[in-house]
């Protein structure tokens, strides 16, 4: 079934952290400029990076109390004209708030993709959570990258914690590589397909960290943290569009939020201010992607 075979108009949107004020920007938005379809690159909810936040995320059921109804009675209000909004989590949500996200999907507020593929407009969409592993603790959401090395002051996905449990065996041979194989597989395609992916592209203007100056036993840190992985994906099989968040302060380092790997756009919604950041493009078009950044009521375009 395709989702929405008319989508031309498209927003990107993420790393939200469950922050209200963001949340009321962002709905307000859609409210007032709903387009066709909505990506969520995750890190939608309210961050837990120990065992204890992981099972007691701010003390109350964000999903169910807070996003679910908002978007819901919004639905109500517009209508036919209610986007698509397509979602997956990221490394700061607990894998334990999983039911919930698929309850709300079960009750037509969004459509939750991990690991799933849609299709919308004719084309195949595909939804990854992970990254490669970090300096945080909880580990729901994070894989070797294309093999089991691990990067000086981060942590293994076989180390921390997990607000769902794994078995040794995955946390030790899983790989982000092998997962977009699974993922992809059988599809004949890639061409025209659209990635939604927490981890950007290892190694270009959409993964830089600010780790220049920082050293872990005297050894530097890699700036970039995104994944080998998904670059090495989008150079094989040359997707049409590749959607990411994590890096938060990556457009302030280095001022871009769309770049090209071969004819694949690559665009990221990541902002470290206050603001919410969107990043509106057309579905056929992701070069002529702008970024707005939305205050108090008022939107600019920055590129």
């Amino acid at each position: 079934m395709d989702l929405r075979p008319d989508a031309t108009r498209c927003y990107l949107v993420s790393d939200l952290h469950g922050d209200p004020a963001k949340y009321r920007a962002f709905i307000d938005l859609l409210a007032h400029d709903p387009p066709d379809v909505v990506f969520l690159a995750g890190d939608l909810l309210p961050p837990a990076r120990s065992f204890s936040d992981a099972l007691h995320v701010t003390g109350e059921d964000f999903v169910n109390r807070y996003l679910v109804p908002r978007l819901l009675a919004l639905r109500d209000a517009l209508g036919p004209a209610y986007p698509v909004i397509l979602l997956i989590l990221g490394n700061d949500d607990a894998r334990f708030e999983e039911p919930s996200v698929l309850s709300g999907a079960v009750d037509h507020a969004w459509h939750y993709i991990s690991e799933r593929r849609v299709t919308v407009a004719g084309r195949s969409v595909f939804g990854y959570s992970c990254i490669p592993p970090s300096p945080f603790r909880l580990k729901d959401w994070e894989r070797y990258d294309v093999s089991r090395f691990v990067d000086p002051g981060s942590v293994s996905p076989e180390e921390g914690v997990q607000s769902v449990p794994r078995s040794a065996r995955e946390r030790r041979n899983a790989t982000i590589a092998n997962d977009l194989d699974r993922l992809i597989r059988g599809e004949s395609d890639i061409t025209r397909a659209v990635f939604l992916l927490h981890a950007p592209p290892y190694d270009t203007p959409l993964d830089a960290a600010d780790l220049s100056r920082v050293r872990v036993d005297g050894v530097p840190l890699d700036p970039h943290i995104g994944s080998i992985a998904v670059r090495r994906m989008i150079e094989a099989h040359r997707p049409h569009l590749t959607l990411h968040g994590h890096a938060h302060e990556t457009f302030r380092l280095t001022g871009e939020f769309a770049v090209r790997i071969g004819p694949t756009w690559c665009l990221s919604a990541v902002h470290d201010g206050p603001e919410l950041v969107v990043v509106e493009f057309p579905l056929a078009e992701p070069g002529e992607a702008r970024r707005r950044v939305i205050g108090t009521g008022a939107a600019r375009q920055d590129r």
